[in-house]
């Protein structure tokens, strides 16, 4: 698992920085209800999407477990952060009506306890709002790593946690249904051919850390072979889904 508080200083400006925070808050207004809402934004990270989701008649709280990157929250969003764990939150029973989860289940090892926690602060008719399928994000447009990788991404898909079929299976079992969905660029992100390298090397990559050493050895130098080594391919196209109680 990353080291959050390590990371905090420079996290925006490796995920893409305020473009992608403000793809990704334009697309969960598209699935918020309307109308004066309490909203929950969990694992909301430095707050770089949380301030966008402020609006007039909506109270938003951010929540996150990572002190340094709740140091960067406060600052975006004063009084409007709580430290908290996503499978224990601070908040009431039926407390809330929207929860926005973005780019968290994919690092679990099991989304149900967060799913879990979500439907019993929602109250009925409340949504959660979730990323999903975010290994596949970057292989929505057929390209040439798309290509080489697509074996061993093939082989990882049963163990993905945030795999679509089963964040709605475990959502299913707490009275959570499937209601609308939308996609949102992660404007800059395209990696090129060495930055994939890069974060195959580093240990970033999941599709490569249940493989053989002979098997990542044979995707980067199929990697290494490819043309223009330094254009990044398209970017990334985040999915994500509205779930009501």
């Amino acid at each position: 698992m990353i080291d959050y508080d390590d990371e905090a200083r420079e996290y925006d400006a490796s995920r893409g920085g305020e473009a992608r925070a403000r793809a990704a808050a334009d697309a969960v207004e598209r699935l918020l209800p309307q109308g004066p809402c309490t909203l929950l934004d969990l694992a909301c990270g430095t707050g770089i999407v949380t301030r966008r989701l402020l609006r007039p008649r909506r109270t938003v709280l951010g929540v996150d477990r990572s002190p340094g990157m709740l140091l960067a929250a406060a600052r975006r969003t004063p009084g409007g952060v709580v430290c908290g764990d996503a499978t224990g939150l601070p908040v009431a029973t039926d407390a809330v009506d929207a929860v926005v989860v973005i780019w968290l289940l994919h690092l679990l090892p099991d989304p149900a306890p967060v799913l879990a926690e979500a439907a019993r602060v929602l109250r009925p008719g409340g949504v959660l709002i979730t990323t999903v399928d975010k290994d596949d994000a970057y292989f929505a447009e057929d390209s040439d790593i798309a290509r080489v990788t697509a074996e061993l991404r093939r082989r990882h898909a049963p163990r993905v946690p945030d795999h679509s079929s089963r964040v709605l299976d475990r959502a299913a079992g707490h009275g959570l249904a499937l209601a609308a969905e939308t996609v949102f660029p992660g404007t800059g992100q395209g990696r090129s051919p060495r930055r994939w390298l890069a974060a195959i090397e580093a240990g970033r990559i999941p599709w490569c850390t249940h493989a053989t050493p002979d098997q990542v050895a044979e995707v980067n130098r199929r990697l290494t072979e490819l043309p223009d080594p330094d254009t990044p391919r398209p970017d990334p196209r985040y999915r994500l889904v509205s779930l009501k109680a």
